[in-house]
């Protein structure tokens, strides 16, 4: 039927012309965001995931700055335990040198006690951001001997887990003011003689075997001393080792992270350059199809003449 009130062509085009203009316009979104699920009327679900995927490699990102700080703090403290090593044996030298009949032990005592100021000072300036692990007051009050470093952020079945490298500072602790119970400042016993590396003095001691015996134990306490700094530093470099490995693993983490994410909202580039030059065929034919719909009903005119 032929009617000049419904032109069923003109509408059945101008439907298809107007889903074609939506078309092109979700490919143009596409193209200008880069996104192909820019927010959650695109798809709900790629969105929830991806939006919950960015938060955790968010905190992924604290955690990786978190095991920089510990890195950090790690690393004044190694190096000043290495110095201290060096200046113990520094000691431990001396010690043996005093062991000599007939040395002026005093002027040798001078130089160790330089020596013994020099390792308090070291102690005592090892700090990273507020945090000293070498001199410590474990009378303080929230004092806690176990240090904790982030280093983990992990989401499984809804449940948020954040893990730590722990650090146990009373193994690493060279000076501690609450019952001097360092490395350095506690009290060792060898044989008959009780003493420390912080405050040992051997300005008194004569030639006599009573006190070559002394000096003989204070050489056994240093070196004792020295053990223990020894195996505190092999365990400040396994926990560095640590924290390097679970840098580089965040690190790994934060990128497969990026591009699951990428996966799920991410335009792909070519396939929508190449579906806007469709559409622009079709809005273009889409155009003309309703122009021709359109001229149908001036034609009508022509059946009245």
């Amino acid at each position: 039927m032929t009617s000049l009130l419904t032109n069923a062509s003109a509408i059945t085009a101008l439907q298809n012309l107007n889903a074609t203009n939506r078309s092109m316009q979700t490919t143009q979104d596409r193209i200008s965001t880069g996104m192909r699920v820019a927010n959650a009327s695109d798809n709900a679900a790629y969105w929830a995931i991806a939006t919950t995927m960015r938060s955790d490699n968010s905190a992924l990102s604290t955690v990786k700055d978190a095991l920089g700080m510990g890195t950090a703090t790690v690393d004044v403290t190694s190096s000043a335990m290495t110095s201290t090593s060096d200046l113990v044996s520094q000691i431990k030298a001396k010690l043996v040198a005093a062991r000599e009949p007939g040395l002026d032990r005093t002027k040798v005592q001078a130089e160790i006690s330089q020596l013994q100021k020099q390792l308090k000072s070291v102690a005592d300036s090892s700090v990273f951001s507020g945090e000293n692990w070498l001199s410590v007051d474990s009378g303080s009050a929230g004092f806690n001997t176990v240090k904790s470093i982030v280093s983990s952020f992990t989401r499984s079945a809804g449940s948020i887990t954040v893990g730590t490298i722990d650090v146990d500072i009373d193994a690493t602790k060279l000076y501690d003011a609450n019952g001097q119970l360092g490395i350095l400042d506690k009290s060792r016993t060898l044989n008959t003689t009780t003493g420390s590396v912080d405050a040992l003095d051997i300005s008194s001691l004569t030639d006599s075997s009573a006190d070559q015996a002394t000096l003989d134990d204070y050489i056994g306490i240093v070196d004792s001393a020295l053990t223990d700094i020894i195996s505190a530093a092999s365990d400040l470099g396994a926990v560095k080792n640590r924290i390097t490995m679970q840098t580089t693993f965040v690190a790994n983490l934060m990128d497969s992270v990026t591009k699951g994410v990428g996966q799920l909202v991410d335009a792909d580039m070519s396939q929508e350059s190449t579906r806007l030059q469709a559409l622009q065929v079709q809005q273009q034919l889409g155009v003309q199809s309703l122009s021709i719909a359109n001229q149908n009903s001036q034609q009508i005119l022509s059946l009245f003449k």
